[in-house]
Parts: C-alpha cells; structure tokens; sequence
C-alpha cells in the first residue's frame, strides 16, 4: 500500500499529539515495507520483528521531533528502523562491525533513492532535489553521522555513542559532510 507524503505527514503530527487512530493509519500504511527493510538488514524474521515494533515505541514517542523541512516521512521513519536493526546486530555480537559502505548500498538505495515517485516530484522543490541529490554523493558514515545530528536532533556526543566512535570523528565526519554539501550545492547552483 503506497500512501503519498503528505497523508504521512498528517498522520505523524497527528501522533505527536498521541492520536492513537492517527498512528494505527501510519502503522497500517508504512509497517510492511519497513518491515521488509528491517528484514533485509536482519534476516531473521522474528529479529525483524522486534525491530519493528521497537521503532514503533520509537516513532510514536518521538513523533514530535519530526521536522518535516528536513526528511520526507519514510525516510525519517526508515532511519529509525536502520538504526534500531544496525542496534539488533550489535546486541547479537557486540563485535559485530557494520560495513555500512557495502551493507547500505543495495538497502538504503531501495528506500531512500534520490529518484522520487511522481506524486512526491510533484511536492519535492529544486532546493530539496538538489540537497538530495548532494547527500546521496556523501561517503555512508558520513551521511549517517549527519542524519543522526540533525533528522533525530542528536548532539556530537550522541551521535558519537549512538555509532560507538570517539566524539573527534564524529565532529569531523559532520563538519567534512557539511563542507561537502555546501560545495556540491554551490556547483549545483552554477549549473
């Protein structure tokens, strides 16, 4: 079931008000594809599972941070459960290491694709084709540590334990990243 973005959009500020037949819509139209990324990430089902309903706990307390100017809705939701499912690995063995170079490619590409549907063409401005299309060109870590700073309103500090890397790393992978934006973004505008 495919629903466009701006019903997404209703339903998540629906559940920052905890309108729990908004979440029930969302949950209904968004916890299948989720699902099936949860899977791809997991394998197991019953792992997949659990991460999905952790994500859930997680969208419907967290709904309120949604910023709408920053991430389309799946996509926000879809880091939730990356980053729950990435946690899932870790828990399994803590020495577990996440090649997100190799291992996000062929998942993120599938739900975060810079190629948008019609509908969200439609909806989507320049500005935010262009931002996108400059993201997508950021090395993994990198777009990782920046989603984490600014979709989930993360500190250096957070972002740094919520990756299990030293604090500096973090600090220069976010300014490095956002060096790179700026840059690809003022081509873009030359263009």
């Amino acid at each position: 079931m495919t629903t466009d973005t701006r019903q997404l959009k209703t339903w998540l500020a629906a559940t920052a008000r905890k309108d729990s037949d908004a979440f029930r819509s969302l949950y209904d139209a968004t916890s299948s594809k989720l699902f099936g990324f949860a899977l791809r990430i997991l394998v197991k089902r019953e792992l997949a599972e659990e991460v999905i309903q952790e994500s859930f706990v997680s969208i419907w307390n967290n709904a309120a941070g949604y910023q709408a100017g920053l991430a389309a809705p799946m996509t926000w939701m879809t880091t939730i459960v990356r980053n729950k499912a990435f946690d899932a690995l870790r828990r399994l063995d803590s020495a577990v290491e996440i090649d997100a170079d190799n291992f996000d490619k062929e998942v993120m590409d599938a739900l975060e694709s810079i190629d948008p549907t019609p509908i969200e063409a439609l909806q989507i401005s320049d500005e935010s084709k262009a931002l996108a299309r400059c993201f997508a060109k950021l090395e993994s870590m990198h777009r990782q540590a920046i989603a984490l700073a600014f979709y989930h309103d993360l500190s250096h500090s957070e972002v740094a334990t919520q990756l299990a890397l030293p604090i500096g790393t973090v600090k220069t992978w976010v300014r490095r990243g956002l060096e790179r934006l700026r840059l690809c973004l003022t081509k873009l505008e030359g263009v």
